[in-house]
């Protein structure tokens, strides 16, 4: 992947950041407003679409929740959702998913939790597991399972994630 020419020197792949674009003139073109809920991605998802120049009349506010504190003090998730389930699940993801629509007042959400890696996978969730939800004002969130590899880079698996959570939220 090569990287942008962007004359402040992005550090960001040139796929990401035409696809960041690619979703702000959709959502422009729909009258939609954007928020983002990021864990493992770190930010990424935000970075891309904020490095695009008038971003803010679709781009709201993006969460960055890496602990489970974060999650519970900044958005509201449940602290016994996540004993139950873990952070990364279907039923976090929704939860944060609903919990930024609400406090951004975007007319749609992204979230995203995973395992990054290179520790922290299971049997169960192994690294490269990662939960997306995606909500739109007035409508349950959906949630996503997507499993980038265990064998993976941290940087891919995080790339692979950004990437699927800006194809969401593309109209």
């Amino acid at each position: 992947m090569g990287k942008s020419h962007h004359p402040l020197g992005s550090v960001l792949p040139d796929d990401l950041g035409c696809l960041a674009a690619r979703v702000l003139e959709a959502n422009r073109t729909e009258g939609r407003t954007i928020a983002t809920a990021e864990s493992c991605t770190g930010g990424l998802v935000s970075a891309a679409l904020t490095e695009i120049a008038g971003s803010s009349d679709v781009f709201l506010a993006g969460y960055v929740t890496y602990s489970n504190e974060a999650k519970a003090a900044m958005l509201g998730v449940d602290p016994a959702l996540i004993a139950a389930h873990g952070a990364v699940s279907h039923e976090v993801a929704a939860a944060m998913t609903s919990a930024v629509l609400e406090r951004s007042g975007a007319d749609v959400a992204v979230s995203i939790t995973g395992v990054a890696g290179p520790g922290g996978g299971s049997a169960q969730k192994p690294v490269g597991t990662v939960f997306f939800g995606l909500a739109t004002r007035g409508t349950a969130p959906q949630t996503f399972h997507q499993s980038f590899g265990a064998d993976k880079s941290r940087a891919e698996i995080r790339l692979a994630a950004a990437i699927y959570a800006l194809e969401l939220l593309l109209p």
